[in-house]
């Protein structure tokens, strides 16, 4: 959560005291790429700093795309944030979706780790958890979406300040969102902990000729 919410910090605030908005571009990607140079080093994994630093550069793209349009600086710092709203919107209708149809996307998930991608599926118990848990993922997502684009848009019809408006974005997705994260992790080991998820016995008979063959929870 620090590699991916770090750069955005950075940018706010040298955009916000310089108003020098290559410059604060410029620093949040130095900051990214000294976490990935300490991630090299430590020969852990990259994949939240690459995730980081493949968000700033879409942010970049949007910047540029605001600033060819006649877009304002304001705007323009503005629109560094459009591209993760619209991420975290098309995860939610993903998600969500995924649970509608019957198929949540945490049962891939688990499909992945067993080695069969479909298996799950066919215990309904093992469905309706991976339905729970997706739903939980996708909540922080969500929130984040809704209390985000209408702040957006806010500011970038100029009905508040759109300085103030880039500040609350960065607090609701840094701060509150870290909050929602968190929440959503404990909440989604919560479920997993309190759920007895059938496991099919290899041969119970085999085992035990005197044990019934049959399901039994984990």
């Amino acid at each position: 959560m620090l590699e991916a919410g770090v750069p955005g910090i950075v940018f706010t605030v040298l955009w916000l005291s310089t108003k020098e908005l290559q410059w604060a571009l410029v620093a949040s990607l130095v900051v990214a790429g000294a976490a990935l140079l300490l991630r090299l080093v430590q020969r852990s994994t990259t994949q939240f700093v690459l995730n980081a630093i493949f968000g700033i550069g879409i942010g970049w793209v949007f910047v540029r795309w605001a600033e060819s349009s006649g877009g304002s600086e304001s705007d323009q710092a503005l629109a560094f944030f459009l591209p993760g709203i619209l991420i975290s919107l098309g995860y939610t209708i993903v998600l969500g979706a995924s649970c509608l149809a019957g198929w949540p996307m945490l049962g891939f998930m688990l499909g992945g780790v067993t080695g069969d991608p479909t298996a799950w599926h066919d215990d309904r118990q093992v469905v309706r958890l991976c339905s729970r848990l997706t739903w939980v993922m996708l909540a922080p997502g969500a929130i984040g979406v809704l209390l985000q684009g209408p702040v957006w848009l806010l500011g970038r019809n100029d009905v508040i300040d759109p300085d103030f408006a880039v500040v609350l974005i960065l607090v609701l997705r840094t701060g509150l969102g870290w909050v929602l994260r968190i929440g959503s992790w404990s909440a989604m080991i919560w479920l997993l902990a309190r759920n007895a998820t059938p496991l099919e016995a290899l041969d119970a008979r085999e085992a035990d000729p005197e044990e019934p063959a049959g399901p039994r929870p984990a």
